[in-house]
This record gives C-alpha cells, sequence and structure tokens, in this order.
C-alpha cells in the first residue's frame, strides 16, 4: 500500500502531525522557536475504545504551530492508550498524521478498503469524534477528527 491511494480516496490535507515523546517539557524546549508558542495542556481521556475495550488515559498535551499545521507533542503519564503502547515498545517521535472530516464512521469504512482499521475511538458528543486507525504497511498512525471548527 503506498500512502498515495489516501489522496484518491479524497481526504483533505493533512492538518496535525502529531509526536508522542518521553519529556513533554524537553521536546517544547527543544522546538520552541521553530513550532512555538506552544499551548500545553493535561489531556484525560475516559472510556475511550482501545482495540475492542473501554480504558482510561492521562496525557500531557503541547500544540505549536508551523503556517496552517498544527504540530502536537503527546507525553502519556498513564493509563492504556496508542501513546502508552508506543511509548512502551520503545519509541518515540512522529507517530501520526491528522485529517479533519465531516463524518468520521464514514471514513472508516472508505479507509478500510485500502487497509486501515480503528484501533482507538473516542465520541466525545453527538459532533465531536476521533479515532485512531493502522495499517501494516504504514508505520504511521492516521487520525481522523470531526469536530466543529
Amino acid at each position: 500500500m503506498k500512502i498515495d491511494s489516501l489522496e484518491h480516496l479524497g481526504l483533505p490535507p493533512v492538518d496535525q502531525i502529531g509526536f508522542v515523546v518521553k519529556d513533554l517539557d524537553a521536546w517544547v524546549d527543544r522546538y520552541q522557536a521553530v513550532f512555538g508558542p506552544f499551548t500545553i495542556m493535561d489531556g484525560p481521556i475516559a472510556d475511550a475504545t482501545f482495540r475492542g475495550q473501554q480504558k482510561d488515559a492521562e496525557l500531557k498535551l503541547a500544540f505549536g504551530r508551523s503556517g496552517d499545521l498544527e504540530i502536537e507533542f503527546i507525553e502519556w503519564v498513564s493509563g492504556t492508550s496508542p501513546h502508552s503502547e508506543f511509548i512502551q515498545s520503545g519509541k518515540e517521535g512522529m507517530h501520526h498524521l491528522r485529517f479533519r472530516v465531516e463524518d468520521v464512521d464514514g471514513w472508516i469504512e472508505k479507509l478500510k478498503t485500502v487497509g486501515y482499521t480503528p484501533y482507538w475511538y473516542k465520541q466525545w458528543s453527538a459532533d465531536t469524534v476521533f479515532v485512531y486507525l493502522e495499517n501494516p504497511d504504514d508505520p504511521l498512525t492516521l487520525e481522523l477528527l470531526q469536530m466543529p471548527k
């Protein structure tokens, strides 16, 4: 599978690149001049579906920018999430590409046709949903976000 198969599905442009990091403060300090100023916040996620089970996670988040592109640093604090899995496997760095869409569930079905399967899903409200999808042929996770601007 090549990433150009995503383009043929009509996905909008990437609007965020996410990095999972071991030390959020160190990454913010390192990249402040390039992507700052950063907005830093706690990121509790309760009762999200992770690999078929309801799990909670606590994250620390930092949001910066490069033009129209949001840069997100995520430090896993506790619980179970894609970020805990990534860090516990010994990885750190670029983790996901995010796309803002109007219908997450519809896009899940479209992305299944090119080998992506959802593994982390949370519906915050009737109009705010996110999902992480993986493909064995792609080292990056895709995130879809449905949320009013």
